[in-house]
C-alpha cells in the first residue's frame, strides 16, 4: 500500500534522508519513529506531495506520489502535526470548505461531512465555531478532514501531541477502530501510543532506516540476556549473592527501597525461573512476583538511536 525504494531528499548538500526503502502492506498500522531531525517530516512531506524527492520512488496504493501527485493526494488522508483550521468557520463549514477541496461533488458533501462528524464524535459541536472549541476537538475535526472521502491510507503526524490525557485515550481509541478500513502510518513521539496501537514500528536515524519490525521481534534481535523481575517479602540479606551464585545469572541488582524487588540478568538460553523460585522457597521467604521482562519499546529505540543529530544535521 505504502512502498518507498532508495528515497533520498538532498537541502542544498545536506542528506535529510538516504536511501529510505520500507513497504507498508494493506491493513497494516505502522510506526514511524526518529529523534528530532532524523528524517520523519521529510519521509512525510515527500508522501504526501508536498515536495519531491532528490532520488529514488514513493507509491501509495501502486500511484507514483511524483509523476501523478494529484492521484496520490485522493488516496492518503492526512493529519499534520500541527491542523490547519480557519478558526472562524463552523466545523461543518470547514468540513463542507474541505470536502470541495478534495473535490467531492456538491450533491454528495453532506452525506460525507455527516458520516466524519459521526466516526470522529462531533455531532455535539459541529455547529459551532472551531476557535472556540477544545484542543481535543479540534484534534478531532483535523482527523475528519482527513477521513473525507474514505481514503485508503491515513497518515498521522504526532496526533495526541497536546492533548491532556483523557483526550489522549479518545483518540487512541478512535485511531484503533479506524485500522479496519484503513492504512496508517503514525508518527510518534510517544513510544507507549506506538506500541498500543501499531502492529509494526519504522525507526530512521540521521536519515536512513535502522530497524522495521514487530517490538517483539526487534526485542528478540537487541536482547543479548533475559530480564527477571524477582520481589520476596520476608528478610532479604544474603539472597541477592545467592541468586548470583546460580548457573546462568550475570547480573543482579537491588534497591534498598525497592521493598525486596531484584533485577536479574540471565543468559537467555537457560529458563532459571523455578531454580530462583526455589532458592526463595528454601530461604524461607515469600515470593511476591517472578516474572520474564522483554525490552520495552523505548529501550529498542535507545539501543538503535544512539545520538541525536546535531543541529547542523537536523532538518529544516
Amino acid at each position: 500500500m505504502i512502498e518507498t525504494e532508495g528515497l533520498t531528499k538532498f537541502y542544498g548538500p545536506l542528506a535529510a534522508i538516504r536511501d529510505v526503502t520500507f513497504h507498508i502492506e494493506r491493513g497494516e498500522v505502522v510506526g514511524f519513529l526518529g529523534p528530532n531531525g532524523a528524517g520523519k517530516s521529510t519521509t512525510i512531506r515527500i508522501l504526501t506531495c508536498y515536495m519531491p524527492a532528490t532520488a529514488g520512488s514513493a507509491r501509495i496504493d501502486g500511484t507514483d506520489c511524483f509523476e501523478q501527485s494529484l492521484e496520490v493526494r485522493r488516496k492518503v488522508g492526512y493529519l499534520p502535526e500541527n491542523v490547519p483550521l480557519y478558526l472562524d468557520l463552523t466545523v461543518r463549514r470547514f468540513l463542507r470548505f474541505a470536502a470541495g477541496v478534495k473535490g467531492i461533488n456538491g450533491k454528495d458533501q453532506e452525506g460525507e461531512i455527516s458520516r466524519v462528524i459521526g466516526i470522529c464524535g462531533l455531532e455535539k459541536v459541529s455547529h459551532r465555531i472551531l476557535g472556540h472549541l477544545s484542543k481535543g476537538y479540534r484534534q478531532r475535526v483535523g482527523l475528519a478532514q482527513a477521513l473525507l472521502n474514505s481514503p485508503p491510507v491515513l497518515i498521522l503526524d504526532e496526533p495526541t501531541i497536546g492533548l491532556d490525557p483523557a483526550q489522549i485515550v479518545e483518540i487512541r481509541k478512535l485511531i484503533h477502530e479506524l485500522r479496519e478500513e484503513h492504512t496508517i502510518l503514525l508518527s510518534s513521539h510517544v513510544l507507549p501510543e506506538v506500541a498500543q496501537l501499531c502492529d509494526r514500528v519504522l525507526i530512521i536515524n540521521k536519515g536512513q532506516i535502522v530497524a522495521t519490525d514487530t517490538p517483539g521481534n526487534l526485542t528478540a534481535q537487541l536482547q543479548k540476556s533475559a530480564q527477571i523481575v524477582l520481589q520476596v517479602d520476608g528478610d532479604a540479606a544474603g539472597l541477592a549473592p545467592a541468586l548470583e551464585s546460580l548457573e546462568g545469572v550475570q547480573r543482579v541488582s537491588f534497591r534498598e527501597n525497592q521493598h525486596g524487588r531484584f533485577w536479574i540478568e540471565t543468559d537467555r538460553s537457560r529458563e532459571l525461573r523455578p531454580e530462583i523460585a526455589r532458592l526463595v522457597v528454601d530461604r524461607r521467604l515469600d515470593l511476591l512476583e517472578l516474572k520474564l521482562v522483554d525490552l520495552s519499546l523505548e529501550e529498542i529505540f535507545m539501543q538503535l538511536v544512539t545520538e541525536e543529530p546535531s543541529q547542523e544535521e537536523s532538518e529544516t
